[in-house]
């Protein structure tokens, strides 16, 4: 399915302000997390109260625009130094949606086998401190309208361990697959150049967005918005996932015109792959 993409050079809260009310299906964005990141136009230091008034403010759009059987995926993650953030947003949203699913993006991790072997996988920034430990997750908040979403949890589902339980469980139907869980390990590829693969200083892999639409469940006419475009990751994995109509805004003239040149990439590509 060719997907129409819509990108908009501007500000979210005013570019949603043209759209209408319950025309869009799916919401998977990433804000900035009020962190002190160089983006180029935003400031990224607010006090919390002004954070919390802004994020309220272009969150009233995105409940507007919504369907009311729409989803809104919501990435964010705390700091060391700002712990609580995550929590303090959700609960701030709480006032215009349902937080209907919490998932862990699990960007890095060890795991000890039954035999006692011990592997890590992914990636992470390191931090130099005697009282914090390593960030290695974020917070993908799944907020809808009322809680009562039905979502495709075999959408982005995996495969059974113990293949004996195909056959114990009846819910299975002879399927080798099982819901996920809330615990997604998603590593970000390994770059060799910052500069020409990772661009934007805080982005999230294509996988992550293309889970949330699989997630969300795919339709015929699924619109998608993302307010905070960056360099188009959300945009490409609508993509991949025949997302019908892909909405996006982003005030950076540089990272919008690198995600416009990527879809241009990714529709080549898959052309390529017919």
């Amino acid at each position: 399915m060719k997907t129409e993409f819509s990108l908009f050079g501007e500000d979210c809260i005013a570019g949603m302000r043209r759209l209408e009310a319950g025309s869009v299906d799916l919401i998977v964005t990433s804000p900035p997390y009020n962190l002190g990141i160089n983006y180029g136009q935003y400031e990224d230091r607010k006090t919390k109260e002004q954070y919390l008034e802004w994020t309220m403010q272009w969150a009233a759009e995105a409940r507007r625009v919504l369907a009311d059987d729409g989803s809104f995926f919501l990435n964010i993650a705390g700091s060391p130094s700002n712990p609580l953030l995550p929590h303090e947003l959700a609960l701030k949203l709480a006032e215009l949606f349902v937080l209907q699913n919490t998932i862990h993006w699990i960007k890095a991790i060890t795991v000890t086998t039954r035999e006692g072997e011990e592997f890590s996988a992914g990636h992470f920034k390191p931090i130099n401190s005697k009282r914090f430990l390593n960030n290695c997750h974020e917070y993908i908040f799944h907020f809808t309208k009322t809680g009562e979403k039905p979502i495709d949890r075999l959408g982005v589902g995996v495969a059974y361990m113990d293949k004996s339980n195909i056959s114990r469980w009846g819910h299975t139907n002879g399927r080798d697959k099982r819901c996920r869980g809330n615990a997604w390990h998603i590593p970000y590829q390994t770059i060799h150049n910052r500069d020409s693969q990772r661009p934007h200083p805080a982005t999230f892999p294509v996988e992550l967005p293309a889970m949330c639409i699989r997630l969300h469940g795919l339709s015929d006419n699924l619109v998608m918005l993302d307010p905070f475009l960056g360099i188009g990751h959300s945009a490409l994995a609508a993509k991949e996932c025949g997302v019908k109509k892909f909405i996006g805004y982003e005030i950076e003239a540089d990272y919008l015109a690198l995600a416009r040149e990527r879809i241009v990439c990714k529709q080549e590509e898959l052309l390529v792959g017919v």
